[in-house]
């Protein structure tokens, strides 16, 4: 026969154990059905018109609006065919909508200190790097490109320019003095 100390620590466990299958019983089913339930209670008093939807973005501070103008808007031409999509956004001075296909993002233009444009996804979702000759567009998240090889009418004329003028060589070793012998 077993002690009643025993058996307290038997019903211990087993509540224990029950506790546990229990929380995780509701933490699955709170995964499963949690965004189901958030959007319909999101969508139930009808539709949401696109201006319920965009939320607000703070104003452009002045370093925004600098990196704005040097933003090239238009359509770009990327490699295996795609074509990415720069528009100024009516309704919020100093924020950029991209797309590339069906994808969509609000992009917010930051200056590089090497230069780049830089056009950040408010959500963290994709950023797009201009550079004087090409652009890319990148999943940050994920840590890949989406698509490279992207080239607006200016970067086109620019990669031109360079063909016909090439700028000297940082590195002209005709002038240098090689950094191991003594000056």
């Amino acid at each position: 026969m077993k002690s009643p100390a025993s058996r307290a620590m038997q019903r211990m466990q087993r509540i224990r154990t029950l506790a546990m299958t229990a929380g995780v019983v509701l933490g699955m089913a709170a995964a499963t059905f949690g965004p189901q339930l958030a959007h319909a209670s999101t969508t139930k008093g009808g539709k949401k018109t696109l201006a319920e939807k965009i939320t607000a973005l703070p104003e452009a501070t002045a370093e925004q609006l600098q990196a704005a103008e040097r933003v090239l808007v238009g359509h770009y031409q990327c490699e295996f065919g795609k074509t990415v999509s720069v528009d100024r956004d009516a309704k919020r001075n100093g924020y950029f909508n991209l797309s590339l296909g069906k994808q969509a993002w609000t992009m917010k233009p930051v200056l590089s200190s090497t230069g780049a444009i830089r056009l950040e996804d408010i959500k963290g979702a994709a950023l797009m790097i201009q550079i004087l000759t090409k652009s890319m567009l990148m999943d940050p998240k994920a840590g890949r490109r989406m698509v490279d090889g992207c080239v607006h009418d200016t970067q086109r004329a620019a990669e031109e320019e360079l063909k016909l003028h090439p700028r000297a060589s940082v590195f002209n070793l005709a002038n240098d003095t090689p950094a191991d012998t003594p000056k």
